[in-house]
């Protein structure tokens, strides 16, 4: 993967205006990285044998079992046979920042919806079904699941239309989601949950109880990460928009940073308790290690179950 992840950098994915685009190349450049890899993709986790029909991918034949039986099987895995994945994406104000990026740099909700897009597409090329859910404080834009290709341009036109805005609101939303959405689905949060901690563990705690396959992909900007400011700075609130804090940032960077830390390390034992699969996403980072680390941590809850 070493010799494509250089493409994958921010600044260059932004070059590409057309999201589809810019997805497909993130998706065609990880899995040409994956042929000497475990990662296979969603399917991970095996439940059955069904018998093989006409059309059924010949890859998935078992063949030990067609050895004694002399009858063609397919392996069937839990994913495989229940994988509804729904995006849920973050469309509120905060996801806009940097308001004014510079040097190729893309906000969170560009650097969000390029791996929403991602993610579907590498769906749909799977034969499994993509859904997707923009929220700020209510449901803007529902698609439903499907695998064809024509949802997939239907979602990635929504991502291309729209732009973040509103405040946040996990607690009533969350909810709300948890209890539309059929049973074992699975659900891609993808946010940077700027919003009351407490509200949303018991968001997601709800998605936990309706037995949903739940992975946050907790998505923050590098200012945010490492505040980096030097100068004397005018801080403006994205979601409160009549908050202005003028400061030091150097004299506040080490408080700043633990709290931080404190908010990133409690969201991530709460979804260990509620056994959510938890992902902190820079977006300095390249999309394709995003991708990579998705399927890993996929991979590594399956084979601690075995």
């Amino acid at each position: 993967m070493a010799a494509t992840t250089s493409y994958f950098h921010p600044e260059v994915l932004n070059k590409i205006r057309r999201l589809e685009l810019r997805a497909r190349h993130v998706v065609e450049g990880f899995l040409s990285g994956l042929h000497q890899s475990p990662y296979k993709g969603f399917s991970v986790e095996f439940a059955d044998h069904r018998a093989y029909v006409p059309g059924d991918d010949l890859r998935h034949i078992d063949w030990r079992v067609y050895a004694k039986a002399d009858r063609l099987f397919i392996k069937e895995y839990e994913v495989e046979t229940n994988l509804r994945t729904y995006l849920l994406l973050d469309g509120s104000a905060s996801m806009a920042y940097p308001e004014h990026p510079v040097d190729g740099r893309m906000t969170k909700w560009e650097y969000a919806a390029t791996l929403a897009a991602s993610l579907a597409y590498l769906l749909v090329q799977q034969q499994d079904g993509a859904g997707l859910m923009l929220f700020d404080s209510a449901v803007r834009t529902q698609l439903p699941v499907s695998s064809n290709r024509a949802n997939l341009h239907r979602l990635v036109d929504v991502l291309e239309r729209s732009r973040p805005e509103k405040n946040t609101d996990t607690k009533v939303l969350f909810r709300y989601l948890a209890d539309q959405l059929p049973r074992r689905s699975m659900v891609i949060i993808l946010s940077d949950l700027l919003t009351d901690v407490g509200e949303l563990i018991e968001g997601l705690a709800r998605f936990r109880f309706s037995r949903h396959d739940v992975l946050v992909l907790h998505v923050l900007d590098h200012d945010e990460i490492e505040f980096p400011f030097t100068d004397r700075t005018l801080f403006e609130g994205m979601e409160q928009t009549d908050l202005e804090v003028l400061t030091d940032p150097q004299a506040l960077r080490s408080a700043y940073r633990q709290r931080v830390q404190e908010f990133i390390t409690q969201v991530r034992g709460a979804c260990l308790n509620q056994q959510i699969e938890y992902a902190l996403v820079s977006t300095a980072d390249p999309l394709d290690v995003a991708l990579t680390r998705f399927l890993a941590d996929r991979l590594r809850r399956t084979r601690s179950r075995a």
